[in-house]
């Protein structure tokens, strides 16, 4: 099919002119602030966009905005073309294994008291077409491909280790094969070895699957690993967006706004330029 004939697939995501504020403090001393100001991106399939920014820029907002936890005041939400700004949320519930979320504290994401295959069999609740069978041979399938084997299957949080954790977030969030993965600083809360094992993962992972990742993040050197596009959040607005420089994880060095205003526009680190890996899974 030649250029003119071809026609473009919707974005995974798109947001268009987001906008939230809450209310802060009671009575006449209260405040509106807008956490989110007129705020467009655009995620499409197989890529990862990174929002980062200090603490308080609106980046956690604007990430559950794009998983509909939240509804906006202004502006639409789109995902794989549909809008779901508005919709109640039984219809909600339609799209929700389509959109899922990797959390920033493993264990706080996790319910202590359900096992991993409880945990991970939770997202494929809606799944009315599996039977106890096809549904624990799926929870086994996607734990083994995040490098977790059977025998973790009955484990409890508290039976695991910080990254064990984050892997088992990371099936929960997979096993339903959705189009977007909101990854809300899933690697910051791991010790900096972890970090590279679970980064090099969620990059395999969205190889294999052509995944799409919103990725919430204040770690430049993490940002430049993964990373396609990054905007820049500051006082709830996207303030600027491009391509963050090549790198490999290592040591913290940089600091946010320092190396990647310097350098924009370097590719993002080609497949085999994956973090090295410590020979213990962790």
């Amino acid at each position: 099919m030649s250029a003119g004939q071809s026609s473009r697939q919707p974005s995974v995501l798109e947001l268009h002119r987001l906008r939230k504020t809450f209310k802060v403090g009671r009575g006449p001393k209260a405040r509106k602030v807008r956490a989110v100001d007129d705020v467009s991106l655009t995620l499409d399939k197989g890529t990862t966009l990174a929002v980062v920014g200090e603490s308080g820029s609106g980046k956690t907002t604007l990430a559950r905005l794009a998983m509909s936890l939240l509804p906006p005041d202004d502006g639409d939400i789109l995902l794989n073309g549909r809008n779901l700004t508005g919709l109640s949320p039984r219809a909600l519930a339609r799209f929700r294994p389509s959109m899922q979320m990797v959390f920033q504290d493993p264990f706080d994401s996790l319910a202590p008291w359900h096992t991993a295959e409880q945990i991970v069999g939770s997202s494929l609740h809606l799944r009315r077409d599996l039977g106890p069978a096809e549904r624990r041979r799926l929870v086994v399938e996607v734990l083994e491909r995040v490098g977790l084997p059977q025998r973790f299957l009955s484990r409890y949080p508290h039976e695991l280790s910080g990254g064990q954790a984050q892997r088992v977030g990371i099936a929960r969030a997979i096993v339903t094969r959705p189009s977007l993965v909101v990854l809300d600083e899933p690697t910051s809360a791991l010790d900096m070895s972890v970090q590279a094992q679970i980064l090099a993962l969620l990059h395999e992972l969205q190889n294999e699957e052509q995944l799409s990742y919103l990725f919430i993040s204040h770690d430049l050197a993490v940002v430049r690993y993964l990373a396609d596009r990054t905007a820049v959040m500051r006082r709830g607005r996207s303030w600027r967006s491009g391509t963050p420089p090549r790198s490999s994880i290592g040591p913290r060095t940089t600091t946010p706004g320092s190396s990647w205003r310097r350098h924009p526009g370097s590719p993002r680190r080609q497949a085999g330029g994956s973090p090295t890996e410590p020979e213990r899974m962790a």
